[in-house]
């Protein structure tokens, strides 16, 4: 009878364990914004992320419509977002194309880099800050590299993809495709920039912020 009691208390305890690992997974779990096409609602929704972005300005001289820019088209806010997975036989699901993860899609081994060279030791790819932070870091080596302007998002994205070996090479120019949704990228920068243009001033006045949320 003892035996029974000890066995009921280990399933509860477990249960209790299981349920408390399931709200923390849960409550980590960030949704995308309502609107991704319009920068001003992203960080009306967003406000951390909003705060997030200046700050990786600031830090890295990557303007908030570019590195939005990038996430826009990298996952679509998605934070868990991974690459499709390869066929076997054409029908059965087999390994993903590549390690990219997270909102950046970043790829495991340039992450690894990037918290040595950031100082970002804990930095997570499902993390938006952390994120931002990734592709304003990797834009700035691109500038400083190859001399690509911190504001022409197209070609900062050839360089995002191909790296700065391959967009030096020209690499990219065998890939229509690949320019195809580097233009779209710039498009979706001029557009967002527009936007926080108009509404700026606003996201600087946390008054303003308040009775919006009000």
């Amino acid at each position: 009878m003892k035996m029974d009691y000890l066995l009921f208390f280990k399933m509860v305890n477990r249960l209790i364990l299981w349920s408390f690992c399931l709200i923390v997974l849960s409550s980590c779990v960030v949704s995308p914004p309502k609107k991704t096409t319009n920068i001003c609602e992203i960080f009306y929704e967003k406000r951390s992320w909003y705060k997030a972005a200046v700050k990786t300005e600031k830090r890295w001289g990557s303007p908030a419509y570019v590195t939005l820019a990038f996430i826009k088209q990298e996952s679509d806010f998605q934070q868990g977002a991974k690459p499709e997975r390869t066929k076997l036989f054409g029908f059965i699901p087999w390994k993903r194309k590549s390690s990219a993860y997270g909102y950046a899609q970043a790829l495991d081994g340039t992450w690894e880099r990037y918290k040595k060279e950031a100082k970002k030791t804990f930095a997570y790819r499902r993390n938006f800050d952390d994120s931002i932070d990734f592709i304003a870091w990797y834009n700035n080596l691109s500038h400083k590299k190859i001399g690509i302007p911190r504001d022409n998002a197209r070609l900062l994205y050839l360089a995002y993809h191909e790296g700065q070996g391959g967009y030096k090479k020209g690499s990219y120019r065998n890939k229509p495709w690949l320019t195809d949704v580097a233009t779209t990228v710039q498009n979706n920068a001029n557009r967002y920039k527009s936007q926080f243009n108009s509404c700026k001033n606003k996201l600087r006045n946390p008054f303003y912020y308040l009775f919006k949320k009000a």
